[in-house]
């Protein structure tokens, strides 16, 4: 569990919360069902037109990395690594026969089937780097989605801003359905801003970050599965990927 993630939500709208208690407000002011209505859908329906259901439906299954963030141990992917061009270096490429079906890494895994196949360093790092980039590719867009609906909604927001003010022009003889329409009017844009800002844009960020994490990890793997088909040295191999463990 990412308690970060959970705190940073909790506090952003914690603090907008309590800001409006401090200045005397109360929590009904800041509850319009009309504005949500207007910000959100608005929102979701801009976002849905720009991009396909595949992505979206992408969108939704990283959203769990906010919270539950994928594990990405590179010293425990160093020392298997080291373990792997030992073992090849002792026993040759077939013996990471066995090593295969005991792992659980898919991307692992193909890297070995590809080493113990006897492939060239190059055919093995074009063919992994290809998993990498679609792989890279498709989730990065999954957090495009949060970024999108990070810049639409203060727009739909003001908006809905507009829209509460049509209807305080057209009610100026009602004195009694002004307020209704001031309330859409700022709390419209209350939403818009806030949303984007507390929780679209902070998520896209977030998984952008989890995604570049996960592929370094892959790289990392990639290098030494390659390292090793070029025959190099375990021990080199664990110092040259021990720089990963710098950023």
């Amino acid at each position: 569990m990412d308690f970060l993630s959970v705190l940073g939500l909790l506090l952003g709208f914690s603090a907008i919360l309590l800001g409006n208690s401090l200045g005397g407000g109360e929590l009904s002011f800041l509850l319009n069902f009309h504005a949500f209505v207007i910000v959100v859908g608005g929102t979701l329906g801009a976002t849905f037109l720009q991009f396909s259901p595949a992505t979206v439906w992408q969108s939704i299954k990283v959203t769990l990395w906010i919270f539950l963030p994928a594990k990405i141990q590179l010293q425990a992917g160093i020392d298997k690594v080291g373990e792997w061009s030992s073992l090849a270096r002792k026993e040759g490429l077939l013996g990471l026969e066995g090593v295969i079906e005991n792992e659980t890494d898919p991307f692992a895994r193909k890297g070995l089937q590809l080493l113990v196949d006897g492939n060239e360093p190059e055919v093995i790092r074009s063919s992994l780097e290809v998993e990498i980039n679609t792989r890279e590719d498709m989730d990065l867009k999954a957090a495009a989605v949060y970024s999108a609906m990070g810049g639409y909604s203060p727009t739909i927001g003001i908006l809905g801003a507009v829209i509460g003010l049509i209807h305080v022009m057209q009610n100026l003889a009602n004195p009694e359905l002004l307020g209704e329409g001031i309330a859409i009017a700022f709390v419209a844009t209350i939403y818009g801003v806030g949303l984007a800002n507390l929780l679209f844009l902070p998520v896209a960020n977030k998984l952008k970050n989890q995604v570049y994490l996960i592929s370094q990890g892959k790289e990392m793997i990639m290098e030494g599965i390659c390292s090793i088909a070029e025959g190099e040295n375990p021990r080199n191999i664990e110092l040259k990927l021990s720089g990963y463990l710098l950023n």
